[in-house]
């Protein structure tokens, strides 16, 4: 069955973009403070956090994000032959558990199908509430080659005021990915 070929009627969810919010600012909240250790370590912080990754044996560093979806091997496969992306772990049945990194390893996503919990609609999800983004040197031509495998149009290449490079796409299944090239490298390279 190719990837294009899957695909499931839209399902009740259980607010899984509040959720992924919860998640991603209690991340942002445990890495602001940890980011600013040494001068909250000196002053007396009032991050709750500071002690306990005040050091460097208790670094906080993003690690995957996590998606249920219909078919993780499909999906995962998607993004492993048009974005580079590689398996680092994979589990068995009825989950399927594929962890996927960036080709440098900075990133995982981990994508999986929990029969416990509802797969969300991430077709009628709105970008604006979750979109996983990907860093590129050519934002134009990875839009071409991903709509040629499958991907959708949601919002064509343009250019903020900052000088970025953005396009928003769908994968096969729905769930909302970002290209961009920023002006000015907001992280780290490695």
């Amino acid at each position: 069955m190719s990837c294009r070929s899957l695909s499931s009627a839209p399902t009740p969810h259980r607010t899984p973009a509040l959720r992924i919010a919860v998640l991603f600012l209690a991340t942002l909240a445990v890495t602001g403070c940890s980011q600013n250790r040494d001068e909250s370590t000196r002053k007396g912080s009032s991050c709750p956090f500071a002690r306990l990754f005040g050091s460097r044996e208790n670094r906080v560093r993003l690690e995957h994000v996590a998606l249920n979806v219909e078919d993780p091997e499909a999906v995962a496969r998607w993004y492993c032959d048009n974005l580079r992306m590689k398996v680092r772990r994979k589990g068995p049945p009825p989950v399927n558990m594929h962890f996927i990194s960036d080709a440098r390893g900075n990133m995982m996503l981990e994508l999986y199908r929990n029969p416990e919990a509802t797969v969300p609609d991430y077709r009628s999800t709105d970008p604006l509430s979750l979109h996983i983004a990907f860093m590129v040197d050519d934002v134009e031509g990875v839009r071409k080659a991903l709509l040629a495998a499958g991907a959708t149009l949601v919002e064509d290449v343009k250019v903020t005021e900052a000088g970025d490079q953005l396009a928003m796409l769908r994968d096969p299944w729905g769930i909302p990915i970002q290209f961009l090239k920023r002006a000015k490298p907001m992280l780290r390279h490695r």
